[in-house]
This record gives C-alpha cells, sequence and structure tokens, in this order.
C-alpha cells in the first residue's frame, strides 16, 4: 500500500510539535519552522539528515524497529503516536498492524454471537456495547439503545458515533463538551486508519464527513491519535438530563478490531439516579428501529 503522504503528514506534524527547549537542545529566535528541523530530529535518533529525510519523504518500507523507536523517542511520541507510527511502517511493508488478520464483516451482515448478546443483556446498571474502529456500534444492551436513541433515530446514521456528531445538530446538545467528543471521534478514526488501511468503508466515511463538515477536516489535517480505554465525560440526555459518567473500553479477544464500551456512574451520585430513571424510561420508550439496528448490524 502506497501510503506515502499519511506518513510524511504525521511526521511533519508530529516534529512540528516538539519545541527545542523540549528536546533539550538550544533555541534561536531566526527558526523559519515550528517545532525542531529534520536535522535536530536526526541527530537525537542517531540516523543522518539523508536518512530521516526520506522517512519524512513518506518511505517506511523496511525500516527497521530499532529506527522507528529512535525515531518516536525523537519526536516524544505517546504510546498512541508510537503504535500508529508502526501501523504505518507495517502497512507500507504489505503486513498487517494486527498480530492476527481480521475477518472480514460486509456492512449490515455482522451480528452479535448469542452469548455476546447475554452478556451485554446482563449489564442492567450501566450502557454497555460493542462498536468498530469506524465507531459503528453494532451491538448494545437496551440502556445503552434507549441512552444513544438520538444516534439511532438520525436518518441514514447507520448507529455510526462519528457521523452523529459531526452531521447531527442534535450532538451539541448530547455532548455539553462537544469539542472534547469532536477530537476523541476523529483521533479514534485516525488512529483505526493507520491500524487497518485496506477498510473501504472507513475511507467512505472519512470521505464522507471531510465534504460535509468543516470541524471533521480541520481536526483530521492535525493528525492526532490516541488510545481511548478509560476516562469520564458529561452528556445531556433529553429524557433524564445531565449524566456525568465513567467509562472502560475493552479490545475482545474474541472479535480482533471491536471493543466492548461500559458506562456506569458513581454509586449514591445524581447520575447514578439519571441512569435508574434512563432504565424505566427505555422500558416504555425503546423504538423498534434501535432494538432492531442493535441485532442486525
Amino acid at each position: 500500500m502506497d501510503n506515502r503522504d499519511e506518513v510524511r503528514e504525521f511526521l511533519t506534524s508530529r516534529r512540528a510539535k516538539i519545541s527545542p527547549e523540549q528536546a533539550g537542545l538550544p533555541s534561536s529566535s531566526r527558526r523559519r519552522v515550528p517545532g525542531l528541523r529534520r536535522s535536530e530530529v536526526a541527530a537525537l535518533a542517531d540516523v543522518s539528515v539523508e536518512y530521516y529525510a526520506k522517512l519524512e519523504r513518506g518511505n517506511l518500507a523496511g525500516v527497521s524497529p530499532a529506527v522507528l523507536e529512535a525515531v518516536a523517542r525523537a519526536l516524544q511520541l505517546d504510546d498512541a503516536e508510537r503504535a500508529h507510527l508502526l501501523h504505518l511502517a507495517q502497512a507500507a511493508d504489505g503486513t498487517d498492524a494486527l498480530t492476527r488478520p481480521r475477518r472480514r464483516r460486509p456492512k449490515g451482515q455482522w451480528t452479535p454471537h448469542r452469548s455476546l448478546q447475554w452478556t451485554l443483556d446482563a449489564i442492567t446498571a450501566g450502557p454497555a456495547f460493542v462498536r468498530n474502529g469506524r465507531m459503528d456500534i453494532l451491538a448494545a444492551n437496551q440502556l445503552a439503545r434507549a441512552f444513544y436513541d438520538d444516534v439511532y433515530a438520525t436518518p441514514g446514521n447507520q448507529a455510526n458515533l462519528a457521523r452523529f456528531n459531526f452531521l447531527d445538530p442534535a450532538s451539541h446538545g448530547f455532548y455539553p463538551d462537544w469539542d472534547a467528543f469532536a477530537d476523541v471521534a476523529v483521533a479514534i478514526l485516525r488512529t483505526e486508519a493507520g491500524r487497518n488501511p485496506y477498510d473501504k468503508g472507513l475511507h467512505d466515511l472519512i470521505g464522507e464527513l471531510s465534504t460535509r463538515s468543516d470541524d471533521f477536516r480541520t481536526r483530521w489535517g492535525a493528525h492526532n491519535v490516541r488510545h481511548h480505554g478509560t476516562g469520564t465525560k458529561r452528556f445531556h440526555h433529553h429524557a433524564v438530563g445531565e449524566l456525568t459518567l465513567a467509562f472502560e473500553g475493552l479490545e475482545m479477544a474474541a472479535e480482533p478490531g471491536l471493543t466492548l464500551t461500559i458506562y456506569t456512574a458513581e454509586p449514591g451520585s445524581p447520575s447514578e439516579q439519571a441512569l435508574r430513571l434512563l432504565a424505566s424510561w427505555a422500558a416504555t420508550h425503546e423504538s423498534p428501529s434501535a432494538k432492531e439496528s442493535s441485532t442486525t448490524n
């Protein structure tokens, strides 16, 4: 796969983020580029300027893990950025970025195995759902379907969280911290693009969002990636109001590339009471389209 543009833009953007002071180098008021110069990165990585320039032109094919690690250290990449660089190098070599091949899941045909849906349905105190790297909700418990009812209700959305985030005005009400959610959504998609570069559905989604959303297009150009495994988020659900929820994202060993996410509230908090109210609301307001989507995607 020819991913030289992606490699070039990622390395250039990371180099621009590191100041000489951060790298332990003397600063100068006469610098013509933001961040470090190529020669400075080369020196920090202990490679020749010519060799690093070749890497930054996008040629990662055949680069050794030791050199990749040296470049990662020089650019002060975090864990997610290091993994992204490795995935880009593996794609350039024509190898799968994952340790084992993914099974193809044609759009609209993947269904959760019965025990997975049983597991989701057994979680009754908080929303629980399975998503892929494109941010499609593939399976969910009743509380998650009620929690994301606006996502399911959006015409043509196909239960995709990124599409909802950038193309549905309702997302600005659902996410009080909309900009933070937008940053996370793009970082997840950018991470997935490096890890699974042959996913046509992902390419189509990125093309759609880039065409229809200036907010997405600007963020996509920043080349930010991240691991999104745990944290706290604020929401505003139209039926129960404000919620502050903790979440855990668990990679699924039986389904490489899929993530099980569970939201919970602090015991005794107003958010826990709101989740209980949402569960009661879900019992009488669940739309048929949401329930059908959770079992047919």
